[in-house]
């Protein structure tokens, strides 16, 4: 799905990337670090895209707002693509385990719409029943820690956040990250535009893939692209449908505002965490 325009940003998202329209005098941003091409086989060995991958401090950023670490691409596939269709709920081979359990996050160096938008976004799964709750919490230990970065557009995109799945010992990933740079949300972001990104985000964390993994053009237009199971997983989650399913929260693509949970992922999350 092709994104509308917004203010600041006229872009084409991948979950979380966007087209900048960036002014003719904008400064040139710095390109990141180059992919060897091992890690680029081990990345395409796995079953994901090797476009646009970013190194980063924790791993590599593939498509979107994945990351890889350099140990699960050295793991063995143990997962194969379960089935070919264009929107299902998919999760993780690891869940969150140990419920009931609550789940603290906590925001460090982030203005207010970052502190309101996660306020939004735990708000939003607690609505739901969950055997897993979420708690800000603003001192002290937490189960996921949102932060910021600062990274402009790369090849015609730039990464809105990022995270990864769970732990194998039942635990959900630890960090969220937030892009701060202003061709991101802008010099006044949206709650309800970051609280989006975050729930998406959060949804990783506790073991959501992609809705449109198998074919993540149906939300981010162009080449049709495979997201891979590898030894992550990509299981399908009963009672979601075949068919498209435009609304759902874990699509590849944003639609560049404000997107919560539809029918089916609540059925998705039900089945997992109720």
């Amino acid at each position: 799905m092709r994104t509308q325009s917004i203010p600041v940003l006229c872009c084409m998202a991948a979950a979380f990337l966007f087209a900048s329209c960036q002014k003719n005098d904008a400064k040139k941003e710095a390109q990141p670090d180059p992919v060897s091409a091992e890690v680029l086989a081990q990345i395409k060995a796995n079953g994901f895209s090797t476009e646009n991958v970013v190194k980063t401090e924790d791993g590599y950023l593939v498509e979107g707002d994945i990351l890889l670490t350099a140990e699960q691409l050295k793991a063995s596939v143990s997962s194969p693509v379960l089935r070919i269709a264009k929107t299902e709920q998919y999760r993780t081979n690891y869940l969150v385990t140990a419920l009931p359990r609550v789940i603290r996050i906590k925001v460090t160096g982030l203005g207010t719409a970052f502190i309101a938008g996660t306020d939004t976004a735990i708000a939003r799964y607690n609505r739901l029943g969950l055997r897993m709750t979420f708690q800000r919490v603003t001192s002290g230990a937490a189960e996921i820690t949102i932060k910021g970065f600062n990274q402009g557009p790369s090849g015609g995109y730039i990464t809105l956040g990022s995270s990864g799945f769970p732990t194998s010992t039942g635990n959900p990933y630890s960090t969220i990250k937030m892009n701060t740079n202003q061709y991101a949300y802008g010099s006044n972001p949206n709650v309800l535009y970051v609280g989006s990104v975050i729930q998406h985000e959060i949804g990783h964390c506790i073991g959501m893939r992609h809705t449109d993994y198998m074919d993540r053009s149906y939300s981010c237009g162009g080449t049709p692209t495979n997201e891979g199971a590898s030894n992550i997983g990509a299981v399908y989650i009963p009672g979601t449908p075949s068919a498209p399913d435009a609304n759902s929260w874990m699509l590849a693509c944003s639609n560049g505002g404000n997107r919560t949970f539809n029918a089916n992922d609540i059925i998705a999350l039900n089945y997992l965490y109720h």
